[in-house]
Protein backbone atom coordinates (compact mmCIF):
# COMPACT_ATOMS: atom_id res chain seq x y z
CA UNK A 1 0.00 0.00 0.00
CA UNK A 2 0.96 3.46 -0.67
CA UNK A 3 2.23 5.11 2.54
CA UNK A 4 -0.95 7.68 2.09
CA UNK A 5 -3.31 4.79 2.37
CA UNK A 6 -1.40 3.61 5.88
CA UNK A 7 -2.05 4.23 9.43
CA UNK A 8 -1.02 3.61 12.88
CA UNK A 9 -4.52 1.91 13.63
CA UNK A 10 -7.66 1.81 11.92
CA UNK A 11 -11.17 0.70 13.25
CA UNK A 12 -13.52 -0.78 11.26
CA UNK A 13 -17.29 0.29 12.87
CA UNK A 14 -18.10 3.16 14.95
CA UNK A 15 -20.70 1.77 17.98
CA UNK A 16 -20.30 1.08 21.21
CA UNK A 17 -16.86 -0.58 20.73
CA UNK A 18 -15.29 1.29 17.97
CA UNK A 19 -16.56 4.99 18.37
CA UNK A 20 -15.81 4.49 22.14
CA UNK A 21 -11.85 3.32 20.87
CA UNK A 22 -11.44 5.68 18.68
CA UNK A 23 -12.43 8.63 21.20
CA UNK A 24 -9.45 6.86 23.85
CA UNK A 25 -6.72 7.10 21.07
CA UNK A 26 -7.71 10.25 19.42
CA UNK A 27 -5.10 12.30 21.92
CA UNK A 28 -2.25 9.58 21.37
CA UNK A 29 -1.55 11.67 17.99
CA UNK A 30 -0.89 8.46 15.98
CA UNK A 31 -2.52 7.91 12.87
CA UNK A 32 -6.43 6.63 13.84
CA UNK A 33 -8.82 5.83 10.30
CA UNK A 34 -12.06 5.03 10.98
CA UNK A 35 -14.44 3.07 8.21
CA UNK A 36 -17.88 3.08 8.58
CA UNK A 37 -20.59 1.75 6.28
CA UNK A 38 -23.27 3.70 6.50
CA UNK A 39 -23.42 7.32 6.53
CA UNK A 40 -24.59 9.75 9.10
CA UNK A 41 -28.30 9.57 10.33
CA UNK A 42 -30.86 11.85 8.63
CA UNK A 43 -31.79 14.63 11.38
CA UNK A 44 -35.49 14.88 10.10
CA UNK A 45 -38.76 14.70 12.08
CA UNK A 46 -39.43 11.24 10.79
CA UNK A 47 -36.42 10.44 13.69
CA UNK A 48 -39.46 10.78 16.15
CA UNK A 49 -42.27 9.52 13.98
CA UNK A 50 -43.52 6.03 15.76
CA UNK A 51 -44.89 4.48 12.25
CA UNK A 52 -41.87 5.31 10.42
CA UNK A 53 -39.52 3.71 13.22
CA UNK A 54 -41.27 0.61 15.08
CA UNK A 55 -44.03 0.01 12.24
CA UNK A 56 -42.25 0.74 8.37
CA UNK A 57 -38.83 0.41 10.30
CA UNK A 58 -37.29 3.40 7.96
CA UNK A 59 -33.57 3.30 9.40
CA UNK A 60 -33.21 -0.43 9.56
CA UNK A 61 -30.83 -1.92 7.24
CA UNK A 62 -31.86 -3.13 3.58
CA UNK A 63 -30.34 -6.14 3.80
CA UNK A 64 -31.39 -9.71 3.99
CA UNK A 65 -30.36 -12.64 6.25
CA UNK A 66 -31.33 -16.50 6.90
CA UNK A 67 -31.93 -18.29 9.28
CA UNK A 68 -31.18 -21.99 9.76
CA UNK A 69 -33.88 -23.09 7.59
CA UNK A 70 -32.91 -20.77 4.71
CA UNK A 71 -36.00 -18.97 5.24
CA UNK A 72 -35.46 -14.61 4.29
CA UNK A 73 -35.47 -12.23 7.87
CA UNK A 74 -34.69 -8.56 8.26
CA UNK A 75 -32.24 -7.95 11.06
CA UNK A 76 -32.60 -4.96 13.38
CA UNK A 77 -29.27 -3.68 12.40
CA UNK A 78 -28.84 -0.13 11.54
CA UNK A 79 -25.59 1.31 9.50
CA UNK A 80 -25.01 4.89 10.55
CA UNK A 81 -22.08 6.81 12.33
CA UNK A 82 -22.63 5.39 15.99
CA UNK A 83 -23.36 2.12 14.42
CA UNK A 84 -26.66 0.58 16.77
CA UNK A 85 -26.31 3.21 19.40
CA UNK A 86 -28.01 5.72 17.33
CA UNK A 87 -31.32 3.70 18.56
CA UNK A 88 -30.44 2.53 21.66
CA UNK A 89 -32.20 3.15 24.82
CA UNK A 90 -29.02 4.42 26.55
CA UNK A 91 -29.47 1.84 29.68
CA UNK A 92 -25.99 1.58 30.70
CA UNK A 93 -25.86 -0.72 33.20
CA UNK A 94 -22.70 -3.14 34.39
CA UNK A 95 -22.35 -6.56 34.38
CA UNK A 96 -23.20 -8.26 38.11
CA UNK A 97 -19.69 -9.63 40.03
CA UNK A 98 -21.24 -13.16 39.37
CA UNK A 99 -21.77 -12.46 35.53
CA UNK A 100 -17.55 -13.15 35.57
CA UNK A 101 -17.63 -16.06 37.14
CA UNK A 102 -19.38 -19.56 36.31
CA UNK A 103 -22.93 -19.31 36.56
CA UNK A 104 -25.14 -22.40 36.82
CA UNK A 105 -28.40 -21.85 35.22
CA UNK A 106 -31.70 -23.83 34.87
CA UNK A 107 -30.69 -25.02 31.52
CA UNK A 108 -26.90 -24.93 31.20
CA UNK A 109 -23.65 -23.42 32.17
CA UNK A 110 -22.63 -19.78 32.02
CA UNK A 111 -18.82 -19.69 31.28
CA UNK A 112 -16.58 -17.87 33.56
CA UNK A 113 -14.87 -14.81 32.12
CA UNK A 114 -10.70 -14.36 32.19
CA UNK A 115 -10.69 -11.34 33.37
CA UNK A 116 -12.67 -10.06 36.56
CA UNK A 117 -15.39 -7.79 37.56
CA UNK A 118 -12.59 -6.09 39.54
CA UNK A 119 -10.17 -5.79 36.24
CA UNK A 120 -12.84 -4.06 34.34
CA UNK A 121 -14.36 -1.80 37.78
CA UNK A 122 -11.98 1.54 36.72
CA UNK A 123 -13.38 1.40 33.02
CA UNK A 124 -16.92 0.66 34.04
CA UNK A 125 -16.38 4.08 36.28
CA UNK A 126 -15.30 6.21 33.30
CA UNK A 127 -17.44 5.03 30.61
CA UNK A 128 -20.19 6.11 32.73
CA UNK A 129 -18.43 9.26 32.88
CA UNK A 130 -17.79 9.39 29.34
CA UNK A 131 -21.39 8.26 28.26
CA UNK A 132 -23.54 10.85 30.80
CA UNK A 133 -24.87 8.00 32.94
CA UNK A 134 -27.43 8.88 35.29
CA UNK A 135 -27.74 6.89 38.08
CA UNK A 136 -27.01 6.44 41.94
CA UNK A 137 -24.67 3.33 43.61
CA UNK A 138 -26.06 1.40 46.27
CA UNK A 139 -30.08 1.25 45.32
CA UNK A 140 -29.43 -2.07 43.54
CA UNK A 141 -28.51 -4.80 45.76
CA UNK A 142 -26.79 -6.92 43.28
CA UNK A 143 -24.55 -4.27 41.62
CA UNK A 144 -21.07 -4.52 42.47
CA UNK A 145 -18.83 -2.24 43.82
CA UNK A 146 -17.95 1.15 42.52
CA UNK A 147 -15.03 3.31 42.51
CA UNK A 148 -16.63 6.66 42.07
CA UNK A 149 -20.34 7.84 42.05
CA UNK A 150 -22.14 8.48 38.53
CA UNK A 151 -20.88 11.69 37.48
CA UNK A 152 -24.81 12.57 37.07
CA UNK A 153 -27.81 12.38 39.48
CA UNK A 154 -30.53 10.26 38.72
CA UNK A 155 -33.53 10.72 35.85
CA UNK A 156 -36.03 11.57 38.39
CA UNK A 157 -39.15 9.57 38.69
CA UNK A 158 -42.16 10.91 37.34
CA UNK A 159 -45.43 10.74 39.16
CA UNK A 160 -47.16 7.53 37.94
CA UNK A 161 -43.39 5.27 38.16
CA UNK A 162 -42.60 7.22 41.40
CA UNK A 163 -45.73 5.26 42.78
CA UNK A 164 -44.72 2.24 40.79
CA UNK A 165 -41.67 1.95 42.84
CA UNK A 166 -43.10 2.87 46.04
CA UNK A 167 -45.70 -0.09 45.37
CA UNK A 168 -42.55 -2.46 44.17
CA UNK A 169 -40.91 -1.62 47.64
CA UNK A 170 -44.30 -2.03 49.70
CA UNK A 171 -43.36 -5.21 48.24
CA UNK A 172 -40.20 -6.06 50.04
CA UNK A 173 -38.34 -5.61 46.91
CA UNK A 174 -35.46 -3.20 45.61
CA UNK A 175 -36.44 -0.70 42.66
CA UNK A 176 -33.76 1.70 41.89
CA UNK A 177 -33.15 4.64 39.09
CA UNK A 178 -32.47 2.90 35.65
CA UNK A 179 -28.52 4.18 34.77
CA UNK A 180 -29.17 5.72 31.36
CA UNK A 181 -27.19 8.03 29.47
CA UNK A 182 -28.32 11.18 28.45
CA UNK A 183 -27.56 14.91 28.74
CA UNK A 184 -29.99 16.54 30.54
CA UNK A 185 -29.64 18.85 33.13
CA UNK A 186 -33.06 18.72 35.88
CA UNK A 187 -34.69 21.51 38.01
CA UNK A 188 -35.85 20.38 41.32
CA UNK A 189 -38.89 18.86 40.22
CA UNK A 190 -36.95 16.68 37.69
CA UNK A 191 -37.81 18.98 34.41
CA UNK A 192 -35.03 19.69 32.05
CA UNK A 193 -33.83 22.61 32.03
CA UNK A 194 -34.26 26.06 29.42
CA UNK A 195 -30.26 24.80 28.44
CA UNK A 196 -30.18 21.67 28.46
CA UNK A 197 -30.04 19.48 25.62
CA UNK A 198 -32.04 15.98 26.67
CA UNK A 199 -35.79 17.84 26.86
CA UNK A 200 -37.47 14.69 29.00
CA UNK A 201 -39.72 13.31 25.58
CA UNK A 202 -41.28 10.62 25.22
CA UNK A 203 -38.94 9.64 21.78
CA UNK A 204 -35.80 8.50 24.31
CA UNK A 205 -36.34 4.30 23.27
CA UNK A 206 -35.58 2.44 20.30
CA UNK A 207 -35.42 6.58 18.36
CA UNK A 208 -32.65 8.32 17.45
CA UNK A 209 -32.46 12.03 19.08
CA UNK A 210 -33.21 14.82 17.29
CA UNK A 211 -31.69 17.11 19.25
CA UNK A 212 -28.72 14.88 20.15
CA UNK A 213 -29.39 14.67 23.68
CA UNK A 214 -28.81 10.56 23.95
CA UNK A 215 -25.40 9.67 24.28
CA UNK A 216 -24.48 8.00 21.77
CA UNK A 217 -21.24 6.87 20.33
CA UNK A 218 -21.14 9.51 17.28
CA UNK A 219 -22.29 12.30 19.77
CA UNK A 220 -20.48 11.23 22.73
CA UNK A 221 -17.07 9.74 20.82
CA UNK A 222 -16.91 9.71 17.12
CA UNK A 223 -17.22 13.46 16.64
CA UNK A 224 -15.04 14.85 18.53
CA UNK A 225 -11.97 12.43 18.10
CA UNK A 226 -12.62 13.64 14.52
CA UNK A 227 -11.46 17.27 16.12
CA UNK A 228 -8.02 15.49 16.33
CA UNK A 229 -6.14 15.96 12.93
CA UNK A 230 -4.62 12.83 13.32
CA UNK A 231 -8.11 11.20 13.37
CA UNK A 232 -9.92 10.59 9.76
CA UNK A 233 -13.14 8.83 8.69
CA UNK A 234 -14.77 7.22 5.52
CA UNK A 235 -18.55 6.83 5.59
CA UNK A 236 -19.92 4.88 3.03
CA UNK A 237 -16.65 2.13 3.22
CA UNK A 238 -17.93 -1.31 3.54
CA UNK A 239 -14.63 -3.53 4.25
CA UNK A 240 -15.34 -6.75 2.10
CA UNK A 241 -12.39 -9.18 3.46
CA UNK A 242 -8.94 -8.91 5.37
CA UNK A 243 -5.59 -9.83 3.82
CA UNK A 244 -2.21 -11.29 5.40
CA UNK A 245 1.40 -11.20 4.65
CA UNK A 246 2.69 -14.76 3.49
CA UNK A 247 3.17 -15.87 7.01
CA UNK A 248 -0.62 -15.63 7.85
CA UNK A 249 0.18 -13.66 11.25
CA UNK A 250 -0.58 -9.88 10.20
CA UNK A 251 -2.69 -8.20 8.56
CA UNK A 252 -1.27 -6.31 5.68
CA UNK A 253 -4.44 -5.30 3.62
CA UNK A 254 -7.52 -3.98 4.59
CA UNK A 255 -10.48 -4.36 1.23
CA UNK A 256 -13.02 -1.60 1.42
CA UNK A 257 -15.79 -0.73 -1.05
CA UNK A 258 -16.61 2.69 -1.91
CA UNK A 259 -19.60 4.13 -1.25
CA UNK A 260 -19.73 4.79 -5.08
CA UNK A 261 -19.09 0.85 -5.78
CA UNK A 262 -15.57 1.46 -6.22
CA UNK A 263 -12.66 -0.73 -4.12
CA UNK A 264 -9.71 0.43 -2.70
CA UNK A 265 -7.61 -0.92 0.13
CA UNK A 266 -5.93 0.68 3.29
CA UNK A 267 -3.01 -0.66 5.85
CA UNK A 268 -2.09 0.01 9.22
CA UNK A 269 -0.50 -1.42 12.26
CA UNK A 270 -3.11 -2.37 14.05
CA UNK A 271 -6.34 -3.43 12.74
CA UNK A 272 -9.58 -3.66 14.93
CA UNK A 273 -12.47 -5.03 13.88
CA UNK A 274 -15.95 -3.73 15.59
CA UNK A 275 -18.55 -4.81 12.97
CA UNK A 276 -21.17 -5.66 15.92
CA UNK A 277 -21.26 -9.57 17.07
CA UNK A 278 -22.66 -10.78 13.30
CA UNK A 279 -20.33 -8.60 11.19
CA UNK A 280 -17.70 -8.88 12.89
CA UNK A 281 -18.02 -12.82 12.30
CA UNK A 282 -19.12 -12.57 9.33
CA UNK A 283 -16.52 -10.29 7.78
CA UNK A 284 -12.90 -12.88 9.43
CA UNK A 285 -15.45 -15.70 8.18
CA UNK A 286 -15.22 -14.13 4.66
CA UNK A 287 -11.72 -12.88 5.00
CA UNK A 288 -10.29 -17.01 4.47
CA UNK A 289 -7.65 -17.42 2.63
CA UNK A 290 -4.44 -19.93 2.59
CA UNK A 291 -3.56 -20.03 5.75
CA UNK A 292 -6.66 -18.97 7.54
CA UNK A 293 -8.76 -21.43 5.45
CA UNK A 294 -11.94 -21.78 8.23
CA UNK A 295 -11.30 -17.79 8.35
CA UNK A 296 -8.95 -15.28 10.29
CA UNK A 297 -8.63 -15.91 13.82
CA UNK A 298 -10.73 -19.22 13.75
CA UNK A 299 -7.95 -21.80 14.45
CA UNK A 300 -10.01 -22.92 17.59
CA UNK A 301 -13.24 -22.95 15.13
CA UNK A 302 -15.47 -20.72 17.53
CA UNK A 303 -15.32 -17.81 15.13
CA UNK A 304 -18.74 -17.28 14.59
CA UNK A 305 -20.15 -19.71 17.09
CA UNK A 306 -21.91 -19.21 20.62
CA UNK A 307 -23.87 -16.16 19.35
CA UNK A 308 -26.12 -14.68 21.86
CA UNK A 309 -29.05 -11.26 22.32
CA UNK A 310 -30.77 -12.32 25.54
CA UNK A 311 -33.76 -13.94 26.09
CA UNK A 312 -36.13 -10.67 26.07
CA UNK A 313 -39.62 -9.68 26.56
CA UNK A 314 -40.98 -6.53 25.58
CA UNK A 315 -44.30 -6.30 27.92
CA UNK A 316 -47.14 -3.59 28.30
CA UNK A 317 -49.58 -3.84 31.34
CA UNK A 318 -52.49 -2.04 31.42
CA UNK A 319 -52.69 0.49 34.55
CA UNK A 320 -56.09 1.53 36.25
CA UNK A 321 -55.33 4.79 36.74
CA UNK A 322 -53.80 6.77 33.54
CA UNK A 323 -50.16 7.06 33.20
CA UNK A 324 -49.08 10.69 31.52
CA UNK A 325 -45.66 9.80 31.95
CA UNK A 326 -43.53 11.29 29.41
CA UNK A 327 -40.08 9.89 30.00
CA UNK A 328 -40.99 6.51 31.30
CA UNK A 329 -37.60 4.63 30.82
CA UNK A 330 -35.82 5.94 34.82
CA UNK A 331 -36.57 2.53 36.94
CA UNK A 332 -35.43 -0.90 37.26
CA UNK A 333 -35.50 -4.21 39.51
CA UNK A 334 -32.82 -6.87 39.49
CA UNK A 335 -34.33 -8.68 42.76
CA UNK A 336 -34.38 -11.83 41.19
CA UNK A 337 -31.68 -11.42 38.69
CA UNK A 338 -29.48 -14.33 40.33
CA UNK A 339 -32.57 -16.28 41.91
CA UNK A 340 -35.68 -16.31 44.17
CA UNK A 341 -37.28 -17.71 47.26
CA UNK A 342 -39.05 -20.38 44.51
CA UNK A 343 -36.09 -21.16 42.03
CA UNK A 344 -32.48 -22.01 43.01
CA UNK A 345 -31.42 -20.61 39.29
CA UNK A 346 -31.01 -16.83 37.72
CA UNK A 347 -34.15 -15.33 36.27
CA UNK A 348 -33.10 -12.02 35.07
CA UNK A 349 -34.32 -8.21 35.68
CA UNK A 350 -37.04 -5.73 34.86
CA UNK A 351 -36.80 -2.48 33.57
CA UNK A 352 -38.68 0.36 32.22
CA UNK A 353 -39.30 0.69 28.41
CA UNK A 354 -39.97 3.68 27.03
CA UNK A 355 -43.58 4.70 26.78
CA UNK A 356 -45.90 3.59 24.00
CA UNK A 357 -48.20 5.43 21.63
CA UNK A 358 -51.35 5.14 20.01
CA UNK A 359 -49.29 4.62 16.76
CA UNK A 360 -47.20 1.22 17.99
CA UNK A 361 -50.43 -0.09 19.57
CA UNK A 362 -51.93 0.51 16.36
CA UNK A 363 -49.33 -1.40 14.87
CA UNK A 364 -49.62 -4.42 16.70
CA UNK A 365 -53.91 -4.32 16.50
CA UNK A 366 -54.12 -7.53 14.39
CA UNK A 367 -52.49 -9.63 16.96
CA UNK A 368 -54.25 -8.35 19.99
CA UNK A 369 -57.30 -8.46 18.09
CA UNK A 370 -60.45 -9.59 21.07
CA UNK A 371 -57.65 -9.42 23.68
CA UNK A 372 -59.26 -6.03 24.88
CA UNK A 373 -62.91 -4.48 24.40
CA UNK A 374 -63.36 -2.54 20.86
CA UNK A 375 -64.97 0.36 23.34
CA UNK A 376 -60.84 0.85 24.51
CA UNK A 377 -59.58 2.88 21.66
CA UNK A 378 -55.78 2.80 20.83
CA UNK A 379 -55.11 6.81 22.65
CA UNK A 380 -56.93 5.22 25.93
CA UNK A 381 -55.13 2.39 25.52
CA UNK A 382 -52.16 4.09 25.64
CA UNK A 383 -52.86 6.47 28.07
CA UNK A 384 -52.89 3.54 30.57
CA UNK A 385 -50.15 1.79 28.83
CA UNK A 386 -47.15 0.67 31.31
CA UNK A 387 -44.14 -0.82 29.48
CA UNK A 388 -41.76 -3.60 31.21
CA UNK A 389 -38.66 -5.00 29.36
CA UNK A 390 -37.29 -8.30 31.04
CA UNK A 391 -34.38 -9.39 30.26
CA UNK A 392 -33.11 -13.19 30.96
CA UNK A 393 -29.65 -14.56 29.55
CA UNK A 394 -29.24 -16.94 26.57
CA UNK A 395 -26.25 -19.44 26.52
CA UNK A 396 -23.20 -19.79 24.54
CA UNK A 397 -23.83 -22.57 22.33
CA UNK A 398 -21.74 -23.75 19.73
CA UNK A 399 -24.64 -24.27 17.37
CA UNK A 400 -26.27 -20.70 17.91
CA UNK A 401 -23.73 -19.21 14.98
CA UNK A 402 -23.17 -17.07 12.10
CA UNK A 403 -22.19 -18.98 8.92
CA UNK A 404 -21.55 -17.71 5.07
CA UNK A 405 -22.88 -19.84 2.48
CA UNK A 406 -21.08 -19.59 -1.20
CA UNK A 407 -22.45 -16.27 -2.27
CA UNK A 408 -21.76 -14.19 0.88
CA UNK A 409 -24.97 -14.21 2.63
CA UNK A 410 -25.65 -13.93 6.32
CA UNK A 411 -26.99 -17.01 8.04
CA UNK A 412 -27.56 -16.70 11.42
CA UNK A 413 -28.97 -19.96 13.28
CA UNK A 414 -30.59 -20.11 17.36
CA UNK A 415 -31.99 -22.08 19.26
CA UNK A 416 -34.84 -19.62 20.54
CA UNK A 417 -35.68 -21.74 23.50
CA UNK A 418 -32.76 -21.98 24.94
CA UNK A 419 -32.72 -21.11 29.13
CA UNK A 420 -36.27 -19.30 29.02
CA UNK A 421 -37.24 -21.17 32.01
CA UNK A 422 -36.03 -18.31 34.28
CA UNK A 423 -37.28 -15.36 31.67
CA UNK A 424 -40.57 -17.14 32.37
CA UNK A 425 -40.84 -17.29 35.99
CA UNK A 426 -39.83 -14.04 35.66
CA UNK A 427 -42.68 -13.01 33.84
CA UNK A 428 -45.02 -14.75 36.11
CA UNK A 429 -43.29 -13.35 39.38
CA UNK A 430 -44.32 -9.80 37.24
CA UNK A 431 -48.04 -10.76 36.63
CA UNK A 432 -48.07 -11.85 39.74
CA UNK A 433 -47.58 -8.54 41.28
CA UNK A 434 -50.43 -6.61 39.10
CA UNK A 435 -52.89 -6.12 41.54
CA UNK A 436 -50.84 -4.81 44.00
CA UNK A 437 -49.29 -2.36 41.57
CA UNK A 438 -52.19 -0.63 40.77
CA UNK A 439 -52.53 -2.59 37.37
CA UNK A 440 -55.08 -4.57 35.69
CA UNK A 441 -54.51 -8.07 36.54
CA UNK A 442 -53.83 -11.38 34.08
CA UNK A 443 -53.45 -8.29 31.25
CA UNK A 444 -49.70 -8.77 30.30
CA UNK A 445 -49.50 -8.34 26.51
CA UNK A 446 -46.39 -9.44 24.92
CA UNK A 447 -45.25 -6.20 23.28
CA UNK A 448 -43.71 -7.40 20.05
CA UNK A 449 -43.20 -4.32 18.01
CA UNK A 450 -40.08 -4.51 20.15
CA UNK A 451 -38.97 -7.31 18.10
CA UNK A 452 -40.19 -6.17 15.20
CA UNK A 453 -43.47 -8.48 14.04
CA UNK A 454 -43.00 -11.24 16.02
CA UNK A 455 -39.62 -12.21 14.50
CA UNK A 456 -37.25 -13.02 17.17
CA UNK A 457 -34.51 -13.92 15.44
CA UNK A 458 -34.61 -10.94 13.89
CA UNK A 459 -33.98 -8.92 17.26
CA UNK A 460 -30.35 -8.26 16.89
CA UNK A 461 -29.79 -5.28 19.00
CA UNK A 462 -28.31 -7.27 21.86
CA UNK A 463 -26.11 -9.40 19.85
CA UNK A 464 -22.72 -10.97 21.75
CA UNK A 465 -20.62 -13.43 21.40
CA UNK A 466 -19.19 -15.29 18.34
CA UNK A 467 -15.67 -14.11 18.64
CA UNK A 468 -15.06 -15.03 22.33
CA UNK A 469 -11.82 -14.09 24.10
CA UNK A 470 -10.09 -16.38 26.28
CA UNK A 471 -6.83 -17.52 27.89
CA UNK A 472 -7.32 -20.78 25.82
CA UNK A 473 -6.25 -20.69 22.18
CA UNK A 474 -8.10 -23.76 21.70
CA UNK A 475 -11.28 -22.37 22.52
CA UNK A 476 -11.10 -19.02 22.08
CA UNK A 477 -10.44 -16.94 19.46
CA UNK A 478 -9.08 -13.62 21.20
CA UNK A 479 -6.66 -13.30 23.87
CA UNK A 480 -7.69 -10.99 27.22
CA UNK A 481 -6.70 -7.84 25.54
CA UNK A 482 -8.92 -8.89 22.75
CA UNK A 483 -6.38 -9.50 19.99
CA UNK A 484 -6.82 -12.84 17.94
CA UNK A 485 -4.46 -15.54 18.87
CA UNK A 486 -3.65 -16.42 15.59
CA UNK A 487 -2.69 -12.89 14.49
CA UNK A 488 -0.19 -9.92 15.71
CA UNK A 489 -2.38 -7.28 14.80
CA UNK A 490 -6.19 -8.12 14.61
CA UNK A 491 -8.28 -7.15 17.70
CA UNK A 492 -12.28 -7.41 18.14
CA UNK A 493 -13.52 -4.43 20.43
CA UNK A 494 -17.42 -4.98 20.17
CA UNK A 495 -19.68 -7.49 21.65
CA UNK A 496 -18.15 -10.19 19.76
CA UNK A 497 -15.58 -11.01 22.21
CA UNK A 498 -18.40 -11.91 25.10
CA UNK A 499 -17.82 -15.45 26.53
CA UNK A 500 -21.25 -14.79 28.31
CA UNK A 501 -23.77 -12.20 28.05
CA UNK A 502 -25.73 -11.99 31.78
CA UNK A 503 -28.67 -10.20 31.93
CA UNK A 504 -28.28 -7.02 31.86
CA UNK A 505 -27.93 -4.32 28.07
CA UNK A 506 -24.44 -5.50 26.83
CA UNK A 507 -23.42 -1.68 25.84
CA UNK A 508 -21.74 -0.47 28.66
CA UNK A 509 -19.02 -3.51 28.81
CA UNK A 510 -18.88 -3.16 25.16
CA UNK A 511 -17.94 0.34 26.19
CA UNK A 512 -15.52 -0.12 29.34
CA UNK A 513 -13.52 -2.82 27.55
CA UNK A 514 -13.10 -0.44 24.34
CA UNK A 515 -11.25 1.75 26.67
CA UNK A 516 -9.66 -0.71 28.21
CA UNK A 517 -8.36 -2.41 25.58
CA UNK A 518 -7.50 0.99 24.52
CA UNK A 519 -5.01 1.67 26.87
CA UNK A 520 -3.45 -1.46 25.86
CA UNK A 521 -2.99 -0.12 22.23
CA UNK A 522 -1.66 2.78 23.21
CA UNK A 523 1.20 1.45 25.46
CA UNK A 524 1.99 -0.87 22.34
CA UNK A 525 1.94 1.83 19.92
CA UNK A 526 4.47 3.40 22.38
Amino acid sequence: MADAQHYDVIIIGTGAGGGTLAHRLAPSGKRVLILERGDYLPREIDNWDSTKVFVQGKYLAQETWYDRHGHEFTPEVNYYVGGNTKFYGAALFRLRPQDFGELRHHDGISPAWPIRYEDLEPYYTQAEHLYLVHGKHGEDPTEGPAGAPYAYPPVEHEPRIQQLSDDLEKQGLHPFHLPIGVNLTQKENGRATHDSVCIRCNRVDGFPCLVNGKADAQVVCVDPALKHDNVSMITGADVRRLETDPTGRTVTGVVVELADGSATGFSADIVVVACGAVNSAALLLRSADDRHPNGLANSSDVVGRHYMRHNNLALMAISKEPNPTQFQKTLALNDWYLGSDDFDYPLGGIQMLGKSDAEQIHGEAPRWAGKFSPNMPFEVLAHHAVDFWLCGEDLPLPDSRVTLDGDGNVHLSIDEKNNTTGLRKLQHKLQGMLGQLGMHEHRLLDHSIYLHKGMPIGATAHQAGTVRFGDDPRSSALDVNCKAHDLDNLYVVDTAFFPSIGAVNPSLTAIANALRVGDHLIDRLR
